[in-house]
């Protein structure tokens, strides 16, 4: 029979997903399981969004819209990231598409050809690493361990330009770790970026609203403004507005880059669907009283997990200061046993951890780091406080 193409052989399932599904047939054979697993923030987004949504059902025109997305929701869009700081850019500079990670995609396909490099930091999320292949990219890892934070560091990032990759893919604030670079910190970053004109620069950043501790967000573009002509800027309504199933990502960026990826779009999708469209602009233009109250909720929770990680010997868990993630450094346990199951690695422990405790985490090396693993802590409330009581348990009975 004919074969596939190679491409798809270097395609990969989600390892979150894979996790996710585990825990999700063992709470259907009725375990109880709480879920630390998969990055959706659990809350929707606030009654307007719906209405403009049923409203755009209800004057439906049944016609083709935009390759680059609405006039409304591209003015909408421009509106958001000017309160992050972030202006000066116009229609030409921005395209849509289904989800950041299609952007993510169709940039990929615009900016890279068969063997070109492109460089990130680890850990990563996990569709840097998948996306990549599939476009059969070089990949330049950036080695980022707990003990500098998670986080890049200049002479890292010098080094890895001096090797004129065609993009550096970074994400900030981070997952799977959490962590928030300071103004400072981009600063810095941004003064060894400009020194390598070569390089594209993506930064994805669609959890820019949920930052904590009062860091704020900050990008590139804002230190060094002459980088504004390869720096591209990636949003979403996922995590901001509770919207993760509505698939609406964003970039700003280069008018060139952005024509690119409408060409993409006229290729692969045509264009958003016209009550997708109504609802982001509602999330985008309208109150913005819940994911303000999220934020602050999600700062609450994240020094709630920290205090538990901070109370389990060996544990060594860098604090994070936005998304909704904590990344903990568990090796000090590889080599243990629980229940006479010897854990090796990160895997062997999510697994003793999921089938001996209904908890569900995500191994680092997904990531690119199998020293931790990635607890999400968007599950509801009530679930957070037992999911850690289990979780301090199952360190306290390996031996």
């Amino acid at each position: 029979m004919p074969q596939l193409s190679q491409r798809i052989g270097r395609a990969k399932p989600s390892a979150i997903m894979q996790v996710a599904e585990k825990a999700k047939a063992l709470k259907a054979a009725g375990r109880d399981i709480i879920s630390f697993s998969i990055g959706v923030p659990n809350f929707l987004p606030g009654q307007h969004v719906y209405d403009a949504a049923r409203d755009a059902l209800s004057h439906d025109s049944g016609q083709y819209g935009s390759n680059r997305g609405s006039d409304a929701l591209i003015a909408a869009f421009l509106k958001h990231i000017e309160q992050v700081g972030l202006t000066g850019y116009t229609a030409a500079n921005c395209a849509t598409g289904i989800g950041a990670k299609h952007v993510i995609y169709n940039l990929a396909e615009a900016l890279l050809d068969e063997g070109d490099t492109i460089a990130f930091a680890a850990p990563y999320w996990t569709s840097y690493l998948d996306i990549a292949d599939i476009v059969n990219a070089k990949i330049d890892l950036l080695e980022c361990p707990p003990s500098q934070d998670y986080k890049l560091t200049p002479a890292q990032l010098d080094a890895a330009l001096a090797k004129k990759p065609r993009v550096f893919l970074f994400n900030n604030p981070n997952n799977p770790t959490g962590m928030v670079y300071t103004k400072d910190e981009i600063s810095a970053l941004a003064d060894v970026i400009v020194k390598h004109p070569d390089t594209w620069v993506i930064t994805d950043d669609i959890y820019n609203r949920m930052v904590f501790d009062g860091i704020g967000y900050h990008n590139f573009v804002q230190a060094r403004p002459e980088l504004k002509e390869r720096v591209i800027f990636i949003d979403s309504l996922s995590k901001t507005y509770g919207m993760p199933g509505w698939r609406v990502g964003f970039m700003a960026g280069p008018e060139t880059v952005a024509k690119a990826v409408v060409t993409m779009n006229s290729n692969h999708i045509t264009n958003l669907p016209e009550v997708t469209t109504a609802a982001a602009i509602a999330a985008l233009s309208g109150p913005q009283d819940v994911p303000t109250e999220k934020c602050t909720e999600f700062q609450a929770k994240r020094d709630q997990v920290m205090a538990v990680m901070n109370a389990i010997p060996g544990v060594v868990c860098p604090r994070p200061q936005g998304a909704f993630y904590v990344f903990p450094d568990v090796s000090a346990y590889f080599g243990k046993s629980h229940g006479g199951k010897v854990i090796a690695n990160d895997i062997d422990l999510c697994n003793a951890l999921l089938e001996a405790k209904g908890v569900a985490c995500v191994p680092g090396s997904a990531f690119g780091e199998p020293r931790a693993l990635r607890i999400s802590y968007t599950c509801p409330t009530p679930q957070l406080a037992p999911g850690l009581q289990r979780f301090q348990e199952f360190f306290a009975e390996l031996s």
